[in-house]
Protein backbone atom coordinates (compact mmCIF):
# COMPACT_ATOMS: atom_id res chain seq x y z
CA UNK A 1 0.00 0.00 0.00
CA UNK A 2 0.89 3.34 -0.81
CA UNK A 3 0.38 6.29 1.05
CA UNK A 4 0.53 10.11 -0.27
CA UNK A 5 -0.17 13.35 1.72
CA UNK A 6 0.71 16.19 0.46
CA UNK A 7 0.79 18.93 3.23
CA UNK A 8 3.51 21.43 1.17
CA UNK A 9 0.67 23.80 0.19
CA UNK A 10 2.35 23.22 -3.50
CA UNK A 11 0.64 21.51 -6.39
CA UNK A 12 2.46 17.90 -6.84
CA UNK A 13 1.83 15.46 -9.81
CA UNK A 14 0.37 13.15 -6.62
CA UNK A 15 -1.04 9.96 -9.02
CA UNK A 16 2.43 10.26 -11.09
CA UNK A 17 4.71 9.65 -7.50
CA UNK A 18 2.08 7.01 -6.54
CA UNK A 19 3.13 5.26 -9.79
CA UNK A 20 6.99 5.75 -9.47
CA UNK A 21 6.55 4.18 -6.52
CA UNK A 22 5.18 0.55 -7.24
CA UNK A 23 7.24 0.95 -10.49
CA UNK A 24 10.78 1.23 -8.27
CA UNK A 25 9.40 -0.82 -5.46
CA UNK A 26 8.34 -3.65 -8.27
CA UNK A 27 12.02 -3.01 -10.35
CA UNK A 28 13.14 -3.96 -6.44
CA UNK A 29 11.35 -6.84 -6.00
CA UNK A 30 9.54 -6.02 -3.32
CA UNK A 31 5.69 -7.01 -2.05
CA UNK A 32 2.91 -5.13 -3.83
CA UNK A 33 1.43 -5.20 -0.37
CA UNK A 34 4.77 -3.69 1.41
CA UNK A 35 3.47 0.03 2.94
CA UNK A 36 5.37 2.68 2.14
CA UNK A 37 4.00 6.30 3.07
CA UNK A 38 5.02 9.61 1.24
CA UNK A 39 4.67 12.96 2.55
CA UNK A 40 5.03 16.21 1.03
CA UNK A 41 5.72 19.14 3.63
CA UNK A 42 6.63 22.71 3.23
CA UNK A 43 9.96 24.22 4.19
CA UNK A 44 9.29 24.95 7.94
CA UNK A 45 8.35 21.46 8.50
CA UNK A 46 11.06 19.89 6.84
CA UNK A 47 13.75 22.25 8.68
CA UNK A 48 12.11 20.91 11.66
CA UNK A 49 12.14 17.41 11.02
CA UNK A 50 16.10 17.65 9.46
CA UNK A 51 17.08 19.72 12.64
CA UNK A 52 15.53 17.11 15.01
CA UNK A 53 16.05 13.83 13.24
CA UNK A 54 19.34 14.52 11.39
CA UNK A 55 20.57 17.24 13.94
CA UNK A 56 21.18 19.52 10.43
CA UNK A 57 20.30 22.88 10.09
CA UNK A 58 17.34 24.11 7.75
CA UNK A 59 15.39 22.50 5.16
CA UNK A 60 16.39 19.27 3.04
CA UNK A 61 14.77 17.74 -0.12
CA UNK A 62 14.04 14.42 0.94
CA UNK A 63 14.46 12.27 4.63
CA UNK A 64 13.96 8.66 5.04
CA UNK A 65 12.20 6.97 8.17
CA UNK A 66 12.79 3.20 7.29
CA UNK A 67 10.63 0.96 9.48
CA UNK A 68 11.13 -2.78 8.77
CA UNK A 69 14.47 -2.55 7.58
CA UNK A 70 13.28 -4.57 4.20
CA UNK A 71 15.73 -5.60 1.89
CA UNK A 72 15.21 -6.49 -2.02
CA UNK A 73 15.49 -10.20 -1.74
CA UNK A 74 18.11 -12.17 -3.56
CA UNK A 75 17.72 -13.86 -6.93
CA UNK A 76 14.53 -16.64 -6.07
CA UNK A 77 13.71 -15.75 -3.23
CA UNK A 78 10.45 -14.18 -1.93
CA UNK A 79 9.58 -10.80 -2.24
CA UNK A 80 9.80 -8.99 1.30
CA UNK A 81 6.30 -7.83 3.00
CA UNK A 82 5.65 -5.30 5.58
CA UNK A 83 6.33 -2.16 6.47
CA UNK A 84 9.24 -0.04 4.47
CA UNK A 85 8.49 3.24 6.36
CA UNK A 86 8.52 7.00 5.31
CA UNK A 87 9.57 9.30 2.38
CA UNK A 88 9.35 13.34 3.00
CA UNK A 89 10.29 15.43 0.58
CA UNK A 90 10.01 18.96 0.30
CA UNK A 91 8.80 20.39 -3.09
CA UNK A 92 9.98 23.60 -2.45
CA UNK A 93 13.29 22.99 -2.07
CA UNK A 94 13.41 20.50 -5.05
CA UNK A 95 11.53 22.77 -7.51
CA UNK A 96 14.40 25.31 -6.49
CA UNK A 97 17.04 22.96 -6.87
CA UNK A 98 16.23 21.07 -9.76
CA UNK A 99 18.07 23.35 -12.78
CA UNK A 100 21.30 22.63 -10.51
CA UNK A 101 20.98 18.97 -11.90
CA UNK A 102 19.43 19.73 -15.22
CA UNK A 103 15.98 18.28 -14.44
CA UNK A 104 12.55 19.91 -14.26
CA UNK A 105 11.24 20.29 -10.99
CA UNK A 106 9.00 17.27 -11.31
CA UNK A 107 11.73 15.00 -12.28
CA UNK A 108 13.73 16.22 -9.20
CA UNK A 109 11.13 14.88 -7.07
CA UNK A 110 10.93 11.85 -8.84
CA UNK A 111 14.48 11.34 -8.14
CA UNK A 112 14.61 11.96 -4.98
CA UNK A 113 11.90 10.01 -4.46
CA UNK A 114 13.67 6.71 -5.43
CA UNK A 115 16.62 8.22 -3.56
CA UNK A 116 14.25 8.21 -0.30
CA UNK A 117 13.06 4.84 -0.94
CA UNK A 118 16.39 3.31 -1.66
CA UNK A 119 17.24 4.46 1.73
CA UNK A 120 14.39 3.03 3.22
CA UNK A 121 15.38 -0.10 1.76
CA UNK A 122 18.88 0.10 3.10
CA UNK A 123 21.13 1.45 0.57
CA UNK A 124 23.35 4.56 1.47
CA UNK A 125 26.23 6.72 -0.09
CA UNK A 126 28.77 7.48 2.49
CA UNK A 127 31.43 4.87 1.36
CA UNK A 128 32.18 5.67 -2.36
CA UNK A 129 31.38 1.77 -3.63
CA UNK A 130 28.20 2.36 -1.67
CA UNK A 131 27.74 5.53 -3.59
CA UNK A 132 28.37 3.48 -6.72
CA UNK A 133 25.74 1.70 -6.68
CA UNK A 134 23.17 3.64 -4.97
CA UNK A 135 23.30 6.47 -7.23
CA UNK A 136 23.74 3.90 -10.45
CA UNK A 137 20.54 2.19 -9.56
CA UNK A 138 18.27 5.51 -8.69
CA UNK A 139 19.38 6.54 -12.67
CA UNK A 140 18.38 3.08 -13.44
CA UNK A 141 15.49 3.11 -12.22
CA UNK A 142 14.44 6.73 -13.29
CA UNK A 143 15.85 5.76 -16.75
CA UNK A 144 13.52 2.66 -16.64
CA UNK A 145 10.46 4.96 -15.74
CA UNK A 146 11.16 7.35 -18.13
CA UNK A 147 11.54 4.82 -21.21
CA UNK A 148 7.75 3.04 -19.45
CA UNK A 149 6.34 6.58 -19.42
CA UNK A 150 7.35 7.24 -23.10
CA UNK A 151 5.80 4.19 -24.00
CA UNK A 152 2.64 4.42 -22.23
CA UNK A 153 1.91 8.27 -23.37
CA UNK A 154 -0.71 8.98 -25.97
Amino acid sequence: MIDLTNESGLPADEAGLIALTRFALDELHIHPEAEVSILLVDEATMASYHERFMDEPGATDVLSFPMDELRPPEPGDEPPLGLLGDVVLCPAVTARQAATFGRTPDQEAEYLLVHGLLHLLGFDHVEAKEKRIMFGLNDAIIAAWSKRRKRTRP
